[in-house]
């Protein structure tokens, strides 16, 4: 579990309210994360947990996803 301590970070990166740089910090995110599995090669069980963390995150409806803006944003602004 010591490669989590990596990992964990990257779930508290809150996402830029300007619409403009959410690209810029996708492009970030899936570059660093990349970049981590490639270098540091986590073990299974971290990886497992860190991506049911991702999959929480971004199904759990709060809009926190790291790589997509959520409908619930969205409904947001139209009314």
């Amino acid at each position: 579990m010591y490669c989590l301590q990596w990992l964990i970070p990257v779930l508290l990166i809150p996402k830029p309210i300007n619409p403009a740089l959410v690209n810029t910090h996708v492009m970030f995110m899936v570059l660093y994360l990349i970049g981590f599995f490639l270098e540091r090669k986590p073990c299974t069980v971290c990886s497992v947990v860190f991506l049911a963390a991702i999959i929480l995150f971004c199904y759990s409806g709060i809009g926190n996803c790291l790589f997509w803006a959520s409908q619930c944003e969205g409904e947001k602004y139209d009314t």
